[in-house]
């Protein structure tokens, strides 16, 4: 019963604080519900015991990629293109993309068994995630996983150097 109203509370949260991101013209207001938004998703895995995502939703998204984000905002000029007298046609694709979506939940519910009919797993298939990840991550994929941090290296040190050269 706990469970479920802990569910329903993250669920509630991490839906009203996305839809008010994405209505607000203040960029750095959306960034702080977008990191309202990734904590109720932590939480949410954090319930249904996923620790490693809980743990690197939090390390990763809302640590790591939220301080870019903000460091971005801060470093773009956005009084210029607020001042800009820009058309606004984002309304009608973002209606067509909305309607589209909408079709596609109802056919996913109904013509395939339901989303919400799926059994649940029992506790003794469950194996412990985090050690299986990191089992993979640092013996099979230990070559792929230093070429994407030499290549989020490259592109750290290349945002540096372009942001000097504003300067």
């Amino acid at each position: 019963m706990i469970d479920s109203a802990i569910f329903y509370f993250l669920a509630t949260v991490a839906v009203v604080s996305a839809i008010v991101m994405v209505t607000r013209r203040n960029a750095v207001h959306s960034a702080v519900f977008l990191i309202t938004t990734l904590l109720a998703t932590a939480g949410i895995f954090l319930q249904l015991q996923g620790e490693f995502l809980f743990v690197v939703q939090i390390i990763l998204y809302v640590g790591g990629i939220m301080v870019l984000f903000i460091f971005v905002i801060m470093l773009v000029s956005l009084d210029v293109s607020i001042r800009q007298l820009q058309f606004n046609r984002q309304a009608l694709v973002g209606t067509i993309l909305a309607i589209a979506l909408g079709v596609q939940v109802i056919f996913a519910m109904r013509y395939r068994g339901g989303a919400f009919n799926l059994p649940a797993a029992s506790v003794r298939a469950m194996q412990p995630n985090a050690e299986q990840i990191g089992v993979a991550l640092f013996q099979r994929y230990m070559l792929p996983f230093e070429i994407a941090s030499i290549l989020l290296l490259v592109a750290m040190i290349g945002a540096v150097v372009m942001a000097k050269r504003r300067i």
